[in-house]
């Protein structure tokens, strides 16, 4: 395959994404749901593709929709390349608080994050037990689908296509992307109704009327005057421009990631691997290293970038455009053949881990969360069906002045988070641990997990009576 054809592939991808901009701003129902317009786009590509116009073509005509199989071919493994920057970005530029601060504010949620991430698992593994395997014969490794599609999103879910595939378990990448899917979109309709009801109820101390949802959150067009910068220009174009340089860290933290992995890889071999045959790291991908690879390059800047080169504003552009065309390429090679083919166990998944999350939210919100349960606990709804960004969205429509500390502790709680679940190291490893140790010791362990931050939550940050 030729870097032409590499290169254009993106190109269209980069049309469908403005494409799926105007068609949101022509529809007001999309804007009502807040629909990602890298979402958008995707379900357009997947319309237009292989798998919807051209099973509705005959004779060989439009077999890959207006697309070809090649371009289908660069989408279908962008994913697992993008989700490494995504990673890479998250602490690079992030001033790290202190540690007692850090667990002060953001305890709370930690603990009903962990707690609805853990529930997942248990729900799941228990599903595929009971349901799943014996009947529609899906391997034990469906019992992860929840939290990696739901918590991890589309990223983790193509991260570890690879994982998948290695492991005997090939149709979990398309149920995950398209868990994944389902998780964006009940994470933002659902999240919507409860936030009118929020209003109508008085269950947030922030959020009056519903109607206050101001036009740039419905549109996602930025009036003129509340436009700032995407970034801070820290180095002079004449020796490097500034995109470049950020590029640069970002290159390295997965550089650095890929030579931990590696090493870890040649560890296990040396080791318990070759005397017990298990091997674990072997089927761990790339990404959660770049994360720790990111989190090694802003140790070592703190200590010694004294000109403060690191603009976090130019890594969140460059996250966010990787998350974009993450998504959108996803969604594009989607396989609806994979997901009708288990079309039961996808919609039992898909009900399963919606309904725990509500019910979680709902019920361990107010017991965990000393004030502000509401603002706080939506977030961690959001993150819980969809992504960060999903939660941060719903956060902000609740609480759009900032009255409250939801923001700054959904910050916190990522720190002590997002390094572990959501697309971190358990992540990452949950299907190899279910095929290496079997789904029950691993049921036991999330059990044990979800008890633990269960009484955390309950017992220590909700007895709190103020926070501080």
């Amino acid at each position: 395959m030729s870097l032409q054809i590499v290169g254009f592939a993106v190109i269209i991808l980069a049309a469908l994404l403005v494409i799926g901009k105007l068609i949101r701003l022509k529809i007001p129902i999309l804007q009502k749901l807040f629909l990602p317009t890298s979402l958008i786009g995707g379900f357009l590509a997947l319309l237009l593709g292989p798998e919807v116009l051209g099973r509705l073509t005959t004779d060989g005509f439009l077999d890959a929709g207006f697309f070809t199989e090649d371009m289908v071919e660069v989408w279908a493994g962008l994913p697992e390349l993008l989700i490494n920057i995504v990673f890479a970005c998250l602490f690079i530029g992030f001033i790290l608080p202190k540690p007692r601060k850090m667990w002060r504010v953001g305890g709370p949620q930690i603990a009903l994050g962990y707690t609805i991430s853990w529930a997942q698992y248990v729900v799941g593994i228990l599903l595929t037990l009971t349901v799943l395997t014996p009947f529609f014969g899906l391997s034990p490794a469906a019992g992860a689908l929840i939290e990696i599609s739901f918590v991890g999103g589309h990223g983790t879910a193509a991260g570890l296509q690879s994982t998948f595939e290695e492991l005997g378990f090939s149709e979990g990448y398309d149920l995950a992307i398209g868990l994944a899917t389902v998780g964006i979109l009940s994470g933002v309709v659902i999240g919507m109704i409860m936030v009118n009801w929020a209003a109508r109820k008085g269950k947030s101390q922030t959020l009056r009327h519903p109607d206050e949802i101001s036009f740039e959150q419905r549109t996602g067009i930025i009036n003129k005057e509340h436009r700032k910068s995407a970034g801070t220009k820290t180095t002079s174009p004449l020796s490097i421009e500034p995109f470049a340089f950020h590029l640069g860290l970002i290159g390295i933290s997965i550089f650095i990631g890929y030579v931990l992995l590696e090493a870890f890889v040649w560890l296990e071999d040396a080791t318990y691997g070759s005397a017990l045959d298990i091997y674990l790291f072997e089927y761990v991908p790339l990404f959660p290293f770049a994360m720790i690879g990111g989190i090694i390059v802003q140790i070592f800047l703190s200590r010694f970038d004294y000109h403060e080169l690191v603009d976090r504003d130019t890594i969140n552009t460059i996250q966010g455009v990787a998350l974009d065309f993450l998504i959108i390429s996803a969604m594009a090679s989607l396989s609806l053949q994979v997901i009708g083919a288990n079309i039961i166990p996808f919609i039992l998944l898909s009900i399963v881990g919606i309904a725990l999350n509500i019910f979680l939210f709902l019920y361990l919100g107010p017991k965990m969360i000393p004030s502000y349960w509401f603002e706080r606990g939506i977030g961690d709804f959001g993150q819980s069906t969809g992504v960060a960004a999903t939660g941060i969205m719903l956060m902000r429509i609740v609480d759009p002045e900032n009255k409250s500390p939801a923001l700054n502790a959904f910050g916190y709680k990522q720190i002590l988070f997002e390094p572990m679940v959501g697309g971190g190291l358990v992540t990452a490893a949950s299907v190899p641990f279910i095929i290496q140790f079997g789904a029950i010791p691993v049921l036991i362990a999330v059990i044990l997990l979800t008890t633990a931050f269960w009484l955390l939550g309950t017992l220590y940050f909700g007895k709190r009576k103020e926070f501080d």
